[in-house]
């Protein structure tokens, strides 16, 4: 299961009534390795100013490289983090979480980031099993 979803949340969803606040919160309680991560690299890229922030760490153990699979490969919660950080987030590999700013000045580098080049340049015969 990808979140920990509370009753109440639960009960919200299923009549349709659902606060993209308490859903961005279950998925921060539900995956904070995730959670942290991309939090640190949002803060990164307003620190650094350079519209471009990466981890390039593989993830400390399979649970925590999990969480990170389910947040970006989710479309609803990759979106709700983008809304929620105010970035455009990017994956590669299995640990590989890039976060751009929004907008015209970041898109080309975004681009590359993601290209198929891009991907075939990320590889390493040590990410072979992720």
């Amino acid at each position: 299961m990808s979140l920990d979803v509370s009753p109440a949340l639960l009960e919200k969803a299923e009549r349709g009534e659902v606060d993209e606040r308490e859903f961005v919160d279950c998925v921060r309680t539900s995956l904070p390795y995730a959670w942290d991560m991309i939090s640190s690299l949002a803060a990164r890229l307003r620190a650094d100013g350079t519209g471009f922030a990466d981890n390039q760490v593989p993830p400390p153990d399979e649970q925590a490289r999990g969480q990170l699979l389910r947040a970006l490969a989710s479309n609803a919660i990759r979106g709700a983090l983008e809304r929620h950080f105010g970035v455009r987030l990017a994956f590669q590999n299995c640990h590989r979480v890039a976060v751009f700013a929004p907008g015209k000045e970041s898109e080309e580098r975004y681009e590359r980031f993601t290209s198929v080049r891009g991907q075939l340049l990320n590889q390493s015969p040590v990410l072979r099993d992720c």
